[in-house]
């Protein structure tokens, strides 16, 4: 005689059971059937997804080709929280601070999340950004500034009118000279191509027109026979000829801090900061916020009067 079979509402706890194992053994096909792949092999198949070709796809480019140096070319079909931290461990041996690991990981994350949602791996680990530290912060005074343009001047009107232009819409780089001519119109910008994927639209100041109104000929838009490639060679030797050669942080990018920190101290308040530079988060335009000095003038008199 047979044992009797346990029943309950649902049916007989041995279906539960055979349910159970077969459920199991068809995730763990399910888990076996991803193909192992190193980084460098996802950045072949992602790259040029999630990345769109020129400088910023090039940085990305050499970030993951360390990450995947360092894992020895290690292949694998879940990427783990120990490999994760092995890496930030690894980086920071290499001299890395914070602010670059989190650069190098904000790549990572993006690569492997898509490798996730296409099933190319089948696990992700927790990333936790790196606590930076508030750097200093180079800006070019009016000085500096006429004289670096006018020895860039000497060497080239085009990348003397970029120069211009830069540091009085704060724009990136790659940003002016990917403008187009129908994204000018009533004394205003339109970047469609930013760092961030969202346009914004900013006013020009009469000698930023200035620096637009060209003949159009064949160009596509007012900067479009200017290579960053150039322009930065340019800047360079001018760099080096007003004596700021030595000055690490005098590069092209010193123009968009250089128009951040005139709106600031000139009353400009920090969310509209945020707009007109096209930052994601507020987080990151507060790095001006130091300069509102003149913010602080009134609590000076409100001491003086409340004192002894």
């Amino acid at each position: 005689m047979g044992h009797p079979q346990h029943t309950s509402e649902s049916g007989p706890s041995v279906a539960v059971g055979a349910f159970s194992t077969s459920y199991s053994q068809e995730w763990q096909k399910k888990i076996h059937a991803v193909r192992e792949n190193s980084l460098a092999d996802l950045f072949t198949k992602f790259g040029s997804i999630l990345w769109e070709d020129g400088r910023h796809k090039y940085n990305v480019s050499s970030f993951i080709g360390e990450l995947n140096e360092i894992l020895l070319g290690r292949r694998f079909s879940s990427f783990s929280q120990n490999m994760l931290d092995d890496l930030i461990g690894a980086l920071r041996e290499r001299g890395n601070s914070n602010a670059t690991i989190n650069r190098k990981m904000a790549a990572l994350s993006k690569l492997l999340r898509k490798a996730h949602k296409m099933g190319e791996i089948h696990s992700l680990p927790e990333f936790r950004r790196q606590k930076e530290k508030a750097g200093r912060i180079r800006f070019l005074e009016h000085d500096e500034e006429a004289r670096l343009f006018a020895t860039i001047r000497a060497r080239s009107e085009d990348a003397f009118r970029l120069s211009v232009f830069l540091v009085d819409t704060g724009c990136r780089l790659g940003e002016a000279i990917g403008l187009i001519w129908n994204d000018i119109g009533e004394e205003r910008a339109t970047f469609w191509l930013t760092k961030s994927g969202r346009s914004r639209t900013v006013p020009l100041t009469r000698r930023a027109q200035r620096t637009i109104a060209i003949e159009r000929r064949a160009l596509k838009g007012p900067f479009a026979m200017m290579t960053q490639i150039r322009y930065r060679a340019i800047w360079n030797e001018a760099k080096a000829e007003v004596g700021l050669g030595d000055d690490r942080d005098v590069v092209p990018h010193i123009l968009r801090h250089t128009c951040a920190s005139r709106l600031v101290r000139g009353g400009i308040d920090i969310r509209r900061v945020q707009m007109w530079l096209g930052h994601q988060t507020l987080q990151m335009t507060m790095r001006y916020a130091h300069l509102a000095t003149n913010d602080l003038d009134m609590c000076v008199k409100v001491l003086e009067d409340t004192g002894c």
